[in-house]
């Protein structure tokens, strides 16, 4: 029996090469983005009921527990950076009633030290965490206390690559702002090398509580960097022409827009919260207004907008939010967050197939219309002649009911109503017709 022929195909669609086979539906292609608008995480934070003067407390402290912790475990400040960038993207896509805020904070630093090189296991960062919180009961990461915990982490870990896009490319700005301020401050001047190094821990320390704002989402590395510089010799009133060849953005990959709304975020950061960062406490914030009115004058004089890229017309309506209260406030060692079934599970849940990360945007459009080609409904027109039987017409003329020419004479006819006997005895009294016919003999 002759083997059966291969399927082949159709010249319109174009045949693949044989070592390249059509196989089955690509799923759901998602692209990773590393940076957003101003516009598009308030957006985001709307989705999911944000609220403003809740939800910025607990932003704060997440930072600041995962800057404690890495500093108990002495880890780089590269790690420091990423996990803050995966606890801000993590937030704007879970409110924290699905997720304490601690254990995300801690599981971002979990997958930071993976991402980095720096590897630490789940209950090393736990047992840290506890120590921080209870010095008083200082435990090992052996303890049977932190099984539960480490377990929900490692879960954890893998919404926050989900949320991130498996996309793990992160901005150092602290090695490049050491670099510009080595320039800026020449050590061959002992005047200068001093005030380099009071210049270099304002700006060091004001690198690290830019990442307690969403500026790492927003802005690339030299827009951050440049923001620092500039902040930092406003508010230690530096000599200007040590910062004036940093103004000049084009040379240094960026526009001058970006900067100036880093710029404003680093001060709304230190008029609103000064005691949950470093360079807050330290600074007068008389000084710290003067240089926001002189910013916001600057702005207004250029005719910029506070957020690069805004869109007025892009602004959708206002949506209702909800107040977003944490399943718990204790330490994530000894509670911890159920996993959520909300958001996560629903995003799931609306996706069809697989979800795959892509980084390449071409790539993934050449995939995807190749593959289209192959499952793709094609029609083709056919003429087919039918015979179909002639119905007889009906004889009587269209007319209500059955049509009588039997009183045409009298100009008379029935139109479907029910018949009368014209005779003597069923006659009406006034039927004129009924009494002739009486008096002929009918």
């Amino acid at each position: 029996m002759a083997p059966p022929p291969k399927p082949t195909v159709p010249e319109s669609r174009g045949a693949l090469p044989a070592s390249n086979p059509a196989g089955p539906p690509s799923g759901l292609s998602v692209i990773p983005s590393q940076y957003n608008s101003e516009q598009g995480l308030r957006q985001s934070l709307k989705h999911i009921g944000y609220d403003e003067a809740r939800e910025d407390g607990y932003r704060l402290k997440g930072i600041q527990l995962i800057d404690s912790v890495r500093r108990s475990l002495q880890l780089p400040v590269k790690t420091f950076d990423t996990a803050a960038v995966y606890y801000h993207k993590f937030r704007v896509r879970f409110p924290s009633n699905e997720y304490n805020y601690e254990d995300v904070a801690l599981a971002t630093l979990f997958v930071a030290c993976k991402a980095e090189d720096t590897i630490k296991k789940s209950k090393d960062i736990l047992c840290a965490a506890h120590n921080l919180r209870q010095p008083h009961d200082h435990k090992t990461p052996d303890d049977k206390i932190f099984e539960a915990p480490s377990r929900f982490t490692v879960g954890l870990e893998r919404h926050i690559l989900e949320t991130i896009g498996f996309d793990f490319r992160v901005q150092y700005p602290q090695k490049l702002l050491v670099k510009i301020i080595r320039r800026m401050f020449p050590r061959n001047d002992e005047a200068a090398q001093e005030e380099g190094e009071k210049f270099l821990r304002v700006a060091y320390d004001m690198s690290i509580d830019l990442y307690k704002t969403f500026a790492p989402v927003k802005q690339a590395t030299f827009t951050l960097v440049l923001a620092v510089l500039e902040l930092t010799a406003l508010l230690l009133e530096t000599d200007p022409a040590r910062v004036a060849e940093f103004r000049d953005t084009p040379a240094w990959h960026t526009r001058r827009a970006p900067v100036l709304e880093t710029i404003l975020d680093l001060l709304d950061l230190y008029t609103q919260f000064p005691k949950s960062t470093k360079v807050g406490p330290r600074l007068v914030v008389q000084k710290v207004m003067d240089v926001k009115i002189e910013i916001n004058n600057l702005l207004t004089n250029e005719k910029r907008q506070r957020h690069h890229g805004w869109c007025d017309r892009c602004v959708s309506d206002t949506l209702e939010t909800q107040s977003a209260t944490p399943g718990s406030a204790t330490s994530p060692a000894t509670n911890s967050s159920a996993p959520g079934s909300g958001s996560s599970k629903r995003k799931r849940a609306a996706s069809e197939g697989t979800q795959r990360f892509v980084f390449d945007a071409d790539e993934a459009r050449n995939e995807k219309n190749l593959v289209a080609r192959y499952f793709e409904d094609q029609y083709e027109e056919q003429e087919v002649e039918v015979e179909e039987p002639i119905k007889e017409s009906d004889s009587r003329p269209p007319g209500r009911g059955n049509y009588s020419y039997r009183n045409q004479s009298h100009g008379q006819g029935d139109y479907g109503w029910p018949g009368h006997h014209r005779n003597s005895r069923h006659a009406h009294p006034g039927d004129r017709h009924g009494r002739s016919r009486r008096g002929h003999g009918y």
